[in-house]
């Protein structure tokens, strides 16, 4: 009897492992490209908002937002205007909708009574979506 050994019929298996990295090299990239880029998607008027705990409101429509600077000068967009032709901007602007959102950003230097003429304004031009924005403390990413 002989004993069958050596192994020269078998046959060697493909290797099963998947090399990843050139994966997380690519995906390394793509995170830094996002990390520079991101900070430039944000409105372009710089306001310092004031910090709160509240969740912050989804809906499908683009907003149109508000901005009131420390100095009191009011933006549509990234675009300066003034309070006498911020309604008539802002039906121009969401074409007609009433219920189109608003976003006001009012700085937290600003004067409150300042951003609620400015509300108020929007509101009595018939806008009903009309909300405030503001930034998450540090501390409320736990």
């Amino acid at each position: 009897m002989a004993m069958s050994g050596g192994g020269g019929g078998r046959r060697r298996r493909p290797m099963a492992e998947i090399n990843v990295t050139p994966m997380v090299d690519v995906m390394l990239v793509l995170l830094i490209i996002f990390m520079v880029t991101s900070p430039m998607m944000t409105s372009g008027v710089n306001v310092d908002l004031p910090k709160t705990d509240a969740r912050p409101v989804n809906a499908d429509t683009k907003p149109i937002t508000v901005s009131i600077k420390a100095d009191g000068t009011l933006f549509l967009g990234d675009n300066p205007v003034t309070p006498d032709d911020i309604v008539a901007q802002l039906k121009a602007a969401s074409n007609n909708d009433q219920t189109h959102r608003i976003f006001v950003r009012g700085d937290a230097h600003i004067d409150y009574g300042r951003v609620m003429q400015v509300m108020g304004q929007i509101t009595a031009g018939g806008f009903t979506h009309v909300a405030l924005l503001a930034q998450q403390p540090a501390s409320a990413g736990h």
